[in-house]
């Protein structure tokens, strides 16, 4: 059999790296990437929860957590904004020059947190500045995750999308392993008051470190092949946001509330509800800070291990049929989180975190692939950024204000299962609602057959 020539670009004709250690240079780059991202998110909801009512929205009294839960909101609304810059240029200009981008806003915006003074040092405009960094936080986030599910998917051999496509998918539970398990640290290091003084401050503040790696690590990593040829062929879309929505409007709308069904149950702890409720010294529970945090970063290692096994599974069995089992799972999920943690036993707050990440893990793993394969090339960053921007509005993005408001009017946590269980729910019409595209070729000579709509009863575009 002979064996195909490689441009000078580096990459066959097929759109997949040639050397085996670029396929594996992406992968690392594209997980540390991705980790430092959402460790630097995760960090401001893990604080929120803890910190941040206190310190910077004590004067609302009884009502400083649900504000404090509404900027973690606030953030999501500028997803969109973010996704929108992001998809633009990235269709445009590349994949790789986004990524570096978000990386450095995110980072900045993080450290600055970690040196804010408080309502007690400035007043007011200690929490009009917190939003602010917030936003900043928000628009950064809307712009990496488009790139860097590209960036795996798109280097990855057509037989492996959905295990390359989960590089991208595991930084989201490493980087809340990273995040609640440097609060948990923090909570040994600086005890009681300590912590409030001076202890939250410092996992912001190594923001900074790990974005100097990040920045170091994605640097050294090739383009995305298939913006490369397009590239080449000086075919990128002067409009591609335009051109999105004039032709793949439903499918945003629908692939967007796969994305809610999953983002609304997993911000129980990644939005910082489960640490907030689970530790608030007047709640039913007021369990201490350090126990709550260690178990959270339990359950982001079977979000992890779940997360990545999904992307494998999708390469055997296809993507919808992963997601399927993972709605199924994800529901299970949900009804015994609350009863679990209502207990007040930290083992088995950890469990029920646990059996809830396993489901969390199947309806997120496959979602790189899933994505990528449902927008054509051209379009192809906007598509998925958006769809992913809009999603978390509808599903995270103030999932810990409701759950917080729906426990204050009724008395049970029961009223938060029922709305995660709906999301769920809806998780999975979305879902039924596409065709399985896994292993439908991603280069722009396939232009034709990647714009064929992937909603089924509907014919093309």
């Amino acid at each position: 059999m002979s064996t195909p020539s490689v441009p000078a670009s580096g990459f066959t004709p097929t759109g997949t790296i040639a050397s085996h250690t670029d396929r594996r240079r992406v992968v690392f780059a594209t997980v540390v990437g991705t980790t430092v991202e959402w460790y630097d998110f995760f960090i401001y909801a893990t604080a929120v929860g803890l910190v941040f009512g206190q310190l910077f929205f004590a004067p609302l009294g009884t009502n400083s957590a649900l504000v404090a839960f509404a900027t973690v909101g606030i953030s999501f609304l500028f997803r969109p904004l973010g996704a929108f810059l992001a998809g633009h240029l990235g269709d445009k200009y590349g994949r790789k020059p986004v990524l570096m981008w978000t990386l450095i806003m995110m980072g900045v915006a993080t450290a600055l947190i970690g040196v804010l003074p408080t309502y007690g040092a400035i007043g007011v405009a200690a929490p009009i500045l917190l939003v602010l960094l917030r936003i900043v936080q928000g628009i950064s986030a809307g712009g990496e995750w488009g790139g860097a599910v590209l960036m795996a998917v798109e280097h990855a051999p057509r037989p492996r999308r959905g295990a390359f496509g989960a590089s991208p998918q595991i930084g989201v539970p490493l980087g809340l392993l990273l995040a609640s398990g440097v609060m948990a640290l923090m909570t040994l290091v600086a005890p009681g008051d300590q912590f409030l003084t001076w202890g939250w401050r410092i996992p912001f503040l190594l923001s900074v470190v790990l974005i100097l790696v990040g920045y170091y690590v994605r640097r050294r990593v090739e383009e995305s092949p298939v913006f490369a040829e397009l590239a080449e062929r000086k075919e990128e879309t002067k409009m591609p946001i335009v051109q999105l929505f004039r032709r793949h409007a439903l499918l945003v709308v629908i692939a967007a509330l796969v994305f809610a069904g999953n983002n609304a149950v997993g911000y129980m702890t990644t939005g910082g509800y489960i640490q907030g409720y689970a530790t608030n010294p007047e709640g039913p529970l007021a369990l201490e800070r350090g126990p709550v945090l260690w178990a959270v970063t339990g359950s982001a290692v079977t979000w992890l291990l779940s997360t990545l096994a999904a992307g494998f599974i999708s390469d055997r069995i296809g993507r919808r049929t992963t997601y399927i089992v993972g709605w199924i799972l994800q529901l299970i999920g949900v009804f015994t989180l609350f009863p679990l943690v209502n207990t007040g036993d930290i083992g088995l707050l950890f469990l029920g975190l646990a059996i809830l990440t396993i489901g969390l893990g199947f309806t997120y793993g496959p979602q790189a692939a899933l994505y990528a394969e449902l927008f054509p090339a051209s379009i192809r960053f906007s598509g998925v950024s958006i769809s992913y921007a809009i999603g978390a509005i509808l599903g995270g993005a103030f999932a810990p204000t409701i759950a917080t408001a729906l426990v204050q009017a009724t008395g049970t946590t029961m009223s938060v299962t029922w709305y995660l269980a709906g999301m769920t729910v809806l998780g999975l019409i979305a879902t039924l609602l596409l065709r399985d595209r896994s292993g439908i070729p991603l280069g722009p000579d396939h232009e034709a057959e990647q714009s064929v709509s992937p909603i089924r009863g509907m014919a093309k575009a």
